[in-house]
């Protein structure tokens, strides 16, 4: 019996089965304190620099330069002392007999489930160098994705921050001492009025408890969130959010398309890449579509008649471009067709967002800004023809 420190159970297992152990069972023993958590948090590397690493690193590989050499170098140039830090362990976990996929396993709070995944599918292939580059490819994407969106939401999110203290000031102060004039007065109040006067009146007085339950209740969600059942319900949530829902579809259906094609340039099988695949674009429910989806091809299934029973994550025209890759010879320029068709589609998708999003905000906004003042103007103008 004994400890080792690793990121999960599969980490674990990888590392003991390294070093020719006969592994009976493992347990997962973790503490999780607070303060780990906001230093896990604080302690974060940036996508920016994992970008960069990546590049570097595929850059380094395809020179021929050997792993561990090019982790040394890398180590020597990266400014970020976390990101540094963990090179240095690879680097160390490298050179002492782990296979790179086993030494980044070990920093899952820095690598991703879908990296290290396609990192150790490379290994069995010896097409490790053009995986690192196509992570590269994969990460750059992604941010200058996210970027847009930030872009479109820094002044939307500046007004409704604005909004939300103006209400909170108006609601939990101002109101509560307009409320004695108008009820000594018998004014006609609006429902609006009303709702907030009493709301107001609820805030003032428990204020502290209100705080207490609402960070209590958000470190609850963002806790079980986290767990495998909370990810998978998240998954679902965001299926069903109109626009969203089609987008977050598009975006794995192209992270799977990209995945696949490389493994099975790679050699990989195709149930196997599909697992892989599964596992590796970050969603829990396209994960146990996709397990399905292999199961049934070991099966004797073809993976298109496969792929069509699942419509609601699949849509017929990928099962039908699989079809034709099936009938041709030719699976993995069909899904590099697929992967590049769906790019577009997201693309699309988010350039009308980032388009819609101000002005769809701007009008919200100032609906609830005119309903809050309406809410004190109309009352004070019934008293004024009161007198």
């Amino acid at each position: 019996m004994g400890f080792v420190e690793a990121a999960n159970k599969n980490a674990a297992f990888n590392i003991l089965n390294s070093h020719d152990l006969y592994i009976l069972s493992i347990e997962e023993i973790r503490v999780r304190k607070f303060f780990s958590a906001i230093s896990e948090f604080l302690n974060r590397v940036k996508r920016n620099d994992l970008m960069i690493f990546t590049r570097q690193f595929a850059t380094m590989l395809e020179a021929k330069i050997p792993i561990n050499d090019a982790l040394k170098n890398l180590y020597a140039q990266t400014k970020n002392i976390y990101l540094k830090e963990a090179i240095y362990e690879i680097s160390e976990d490298v050179g002492g007999g782990l296979s790179l996929s086993q030494a980044l396993e070990r920093h899952l709070n820095i690598f991703t489930e879908f990296y290290v995944n396609l990192i150790k599918s490379a290994e069995v292939t010896g097409r490790v160098e053009e995986v690192m580059g196509f992570l590269a490819d994969y990460q750059e994407k992604e941010i200058g994705l996210i970027a847009r969106v930030r872009n479109a939401l820094i002044y939307p999110a500046f007004v409704v921050v604005l909004f939300v203290l103006v209400a909170g000031i108006l609601v939990g102060f101002v109101f509560p001492q307009l409320q004695p004039i108008f009820e000594e007065s018998n004014v006609q109040v609006p429902l609006v009025t009303r709702i907030l006067l009493s709301a107001g009146t609820f805030i003032s007085t428990w204020w502290i408890a209100i705080a207490i339950a609402l960070i209590a209740f958000i470190v609850i969600l963002v806790d079980y969130f986290k767990s495998q059942e909370g990810r998978a319900v998240l998954g679902q949530l965001g299926f069903k959010i109109p626009v969203v829902g089609s987008l977050l579809k598009k975006l794995y259906v192209t992270r799977f398309s990209e995945s696949v094609s490389v493994l099975i340039k790679g050699g990989i099988p195709i149930a196997q890449a599909i697992e892989i695949s599964g596992e590796a674009i970050g969603s829990p429910v396209y994960a146990e579509s996709l397990h399905d989806v292999a199961d049934k091809i070991r099966g004797g299934e073809l993976l298109s008649v496969a792929l069509s029973r699942h419509p609601d994550y699949f849509p017929p025209m990928v099962g039908e471009m699989v079809s034709v890759g099936e009938k041709t010879g030719k699976l993995e320029a069909m899904f590099d067709r697929i992967a590049r068709l769906y790019t577009r589609e997201v693309d699309a998708v988010v350039n009308n967002l980032v388009e819609l999003i101000q002005p769809i905000l701007m009008v919200v906004m100032g609906v609830l800004v005119g309903l809050l003042f309406a809410a004190i103007l109309i009352p004070i103008y019934n008293l004024a023809q009161a007198f």
